[in-house]
């Protein structure tokens, strides 16, 4: 039995999450309570292949492995493109759409920030024509590009594409803001952020550079944006079935997924967001497959034809030598995974899909998952790819469940504690307050201080999570990322309210007796 593990930072941010709840929970507790311990930070799983062989990477293990993986993870759909070379080795849909569609091999669905690999190429192409210079400022290309802070005018298309531009959520968090409509009112829209870092200093990853990024193929070329994309990547290539859309509200079904909870998942909408060159790219696993042979081939198509030169294709799977903390290139991040073979690789997020692309420049393997879970409550695509990278290297893949499917279970147990302390507590109340009545108001008022608590995570629920995850989101995008965590929080909250409440009014009562009493 191989032991999965959950990525130790996603593992550590989350169980820090876990922790505060339950923290918060225990302060509904009268006079106190012991917090839930913390859930385990490993899944221990099986594969449940008949025959347990998983010999080759080859379309019946393939198969195989993703169909044991929607069983046991009640997944509603996938699709997988795997290419070896310049040839393709399976691509496949599995599952469902959200609205009961099969999946195909030509389903079309969002493959979110799998989109900045495409408008980074696009950029890269400008640059091979001699009209950008990446070490030149944006500005220089795109005078309407400016912020608040005049060290913007210092920006470099390099940092853009790199994600070292010194532009960050925690500055400007575009997903709470009013979303626009196009590339222009994107970058408009930023004419008031501040800058989180000098430019050039620091990796953030954050979707604005890469709207900037797609101005800019607009204004140098001439041509909208999804107009260029599809002339000079998508058509050269036959990705036949690939656009790029500007929001969300244009993707198939309006990007109508499935969300996760309690192991077991229902089909949500999406809101309207912005998507134009950061991920707003719609396309197929067959359009996949044609897109991994050109990274993995030096960027030449399986046909023999050139969308960009050898050295571009490496230059944007390759950070930048300065800053140090990053391993991002240009829409794509590099890395090893202890001391296995590097991985070039991007994953992709909406609050109803999650993707991940994945290149073994050792065996010139390419992977592309799309599934129709999103962020932190899905994450299926990039335990998918896993497997299948596994299996790319000879090993028996295992399917791993999504942290979610096991934290779950602790939340609900957080949540079924917050209910009963809070049931507790109102049964209790007026003993509470023929207790604190003798005592001064400043002592009862600071009694009821730590019941405030669970009320105050709810609150901030959002901006901590967006503070671990360096990602700014609102609380009803919470809900989608991570549905058992908002329940579990609103019943602590509601709890710990009735509490607070039923206290006041106790010891309301308990007074009003005394003055009665004394009055007589």
């Amino acid at each position: 039995m191989k032991l999965i593990t959950v990525p130790t930072g996603i593992r550590r941010r989350l169980g820090t999450v876990l922790a505060a709840l339950g923290i918060a929970v225990a302060a509904t507790a009268v006079p106190a309570a012991t917090a839930s311990s913390a859930p385990r930070s490993t899944v221990a799983l099986e594969s449940t292949a008949a025959s347990g062989s998983y010999a080759a990477l080859d379309p019946a293990s393939i198969d195989r492995f993703v169909r044991d993986y929607l069983e046991q993870t009640r997944l509603p759909g996938a699709v997988v493109a795997v290419t070896k070379g310049d040839r393709v080795v399976h691509t496949a849909g599995y599952g469902h759409t959200a609205s009961g569609q099969a999946m195909t091999e030509r389903t079309r669905l969002p493959v979110a920030s799998l989109s900045k690999s495409m408008t980074a190429l696009a950029v890269m192409q400008l640059v091979e024509a001699g009209k950008v210079d990446l070490d030149q400022p944006v500005h220089r290309y795109l005078p309407e590009f400016t912020l608040a802070d005049r060290r913007s005018r210092e920006i470099t298309v390099r940092q853009v594409l790199t994600q070292t531009s010194g532009m960050a959520d925690s500055a400007y968090p575009d997903l709470t803001r009013a979303q626009p409509h196009t590339l222009k009112e994107a970058v408009a829209a930023m004419r008031e952020a501040p800058l989180a870092a000098a430019p050039g200093t620091r990796y953030r990853y954050h979707n604005p550079n890469y709207f900037v990024a797609a101005r800019l193929v607009e204004v140098v070329s001439g041509q909208p944006f999804a107009d260029y994309l599809s002339a000079n990547l998508f058509d050269p290539l036959r990705m036949t079935h690939t656009a790029s859309v500007d929001t969300t509200t244009e993707m198939p079904d309006r990007a109508r997924g499935y969300v996760r909870a309690y192991g077991t998942v229902f089909s949500r909408p999406h809101p309207r967001w912005f998507t134009a060159g950061g991920h707003g790219v719609v396309t197929t696993a067959d359009d996949l497959s044609r897109w991994l042979i050109a990274q993995n081939n030096q960027g030449v198509s399986a046909e023999d034809r050139r969308i960009a030169t050898a050295r571009t294709i490496e230059l944007t799977h390759t950070p930048p030598k300065a800053p140090k903390d990053t391993d991002y290139g240009m829409g794509w991040r590099r890395n090893r995974q202890g001391d296995g073979p590097e991985q070039i690789q991007h994953s992709g997020q909406l609050l109803t899909h999650n993707s991940m692309a994945t290149l073994l420049p050792d065996s010139r393997i390419g992977i592309a998952v799309v599934t129709n879970t999103g962020l932190i409550s899905g994450d299926d695509a990039a335990q998918i790819s896993q497997g299948l990278v596994d299996l790319a290297r000879g090993k028996k893949p295992e399917v791993a469940k999504p942290f979610s499917m096991t934290a779950d279970w602790v939340l609900a147990a957080l949540t079924l504690l917050a209910a009963g302390l809070g049931i507790r507590g109102v049964l209790r109340a007026s003993r509470w307050a023929r207790r604190s009545a003798r005592r001064p108001w400043w002592r009862t008022a600071l009694r009821l201080l730590p019941q405030t608590l669970p009320l105050l995570f709810l609150t901030q629920l959002a901006s901590l999570l967006g503070l671990l995850m360096h990602r700014s989101g609102t609380l009803a995008q919470t809900t989608y990322a991570w549905p058992a965590l908002v329940v579990c929080a609103a019943a602590g909250g509601l709890a710990s309210s009735t509490v607070v409440i039923a206290r006041a009014l106790a010891l309301f009562r308990c007074r009003q007796q005394a003055i009665s009493v004394v009055a007589k």
